[in-house]
């Protein structure tokens, strides 16, 4: 009776090293699957200058601003100079935004808009 307690100890010890022999494989796997991919290079989004002139309207607008392009539709309605932010909605906004008028923290918040860059 004892020598069949042990034989089924051993036998669920050696079935339990198999199963996380396994699994340690597979994870080493996986690790080896993600650290043999090159870095991906993340490129923005490129418009052209029509591309962005469709995006002209108070729900649906888009600047240029530096040769890059933000969708500025979610801050419209929260803009401080109200209807000023359509000025230029759909075209270059570049002497605007650098106005006198725009507080230092409107450079650090327009990022949060960015989509891409304007093609040349």
């Amino acid at each position: 009776m004892i020598a069949v307690i042990g034989l089924l100890l051993g036998f669920l010890v050696s079935a339990l090293f198999l199963i996380q022999g396994k699994r340690s494989r597979s994870n080493d796997n996986q690790e080896k699957k993600r650290s043999s991919h090159e870095p991906v290079e993340v490129r923005p989004k490129s418009y052209s200058k029509s591309e962005v002139a469709v995006h002209n309207k108070r729900n649906d607008c888009w600047v240029i601003i530096k040769d890059r392009v933000y969708d500025v539709t979610s801050y419209v309605e929260e803009h401080p100079g109200g209807d000023a932010i359509l000025d230029h909605a759909g075209d270059d906004s570049t002497d605007g935004f650098f106005g006198p008028q725009h507080a230092t923290r409107v450079f650090d918040m327009i990022e949060d808009f960015y989509i891409g860059e304007l093609l040349k």
